[in-house]
């Protein structure tokens, strides 16, 4: 696995370092606000949601809600399909999505598009990555852990082809790696 990665973009210290940082301004921002909802994109959100929600020091309700738009591929399809729905009604709720990534945007319109007429209090969104040289789709982005340049990162969480994950931080893979996969 870690022959695979062509070098480590951000390490598991920084990671954790950031992560405890957007714990704590989370915290402060929905402290008299309450009624606060995590609501993890899966697979990838997984890592950092469980990591995120263990520095949030008010009380939070999670739930997750599954999307498809890449498949096996490095390049989202841009046709976005909800594979899981969440089990929590949104209503009256404050609502956080939790994301592993943030590339072109446009799975994440679609997504804040459908949970917004669900009729949630506020929605707002927390990121670990960002690609802003990507963006084709505009997001606001309340909460963020790390902008990233243009390249195709694995680990803590982010997959190739549903391998990586595990790995402690996030690595930018080998492009050999997914180009040979491809043919």
């Amino acid at each position: 696995m870690h022959a695979d990665i062509a070098k480590v973009l951000i390490a598991e210290e920084q990671i954790k370092v950031r992560v405890r940082d957007l714990g704590a301004q989370i915290s402060a921002d929905y402290r008299d606000v309450g009624n606060l909802l995590l609501v993890g994109v899966l697979k990838g959100c997984a890592m950092f949601m469980m990591d995120l929600v263990r520095e949030i020091d008010i009380p939070v309700a999670f739930d997750f809600i599954a999307v498809a738009s890449y498949g096996q591929s490095t390049e989202s399809s841009g046709v976005v399909r909800i594979l899981k729905d969440l089990d929590t009604d949104l209503a009256g709720r404050n609502a956080l999505i939790i994301e592993d990534i943030i590339d072109s945007g446009m799975t994440l319109a679609y997504l804040r598009g459908q949970l917004l007429r669900r009729s949630p209090a506020s929605l707002r969104i927390c990121t670990l990555l960002n690609k802003p040289d990507r963006r084709t789709a505009d997001v606001p982005v309340d909460y963020l852990g790390f902008n990233i340049p243009n390249e195709f990162v694995v680990g803590y969480g982010l997959d190739y082809a549903e391998r990586y994950r595990n790995l402690p931080y996030i690595g930018v893979l080998k492009p050999e790696v997914y180009r040979d996969a491809a043919h």
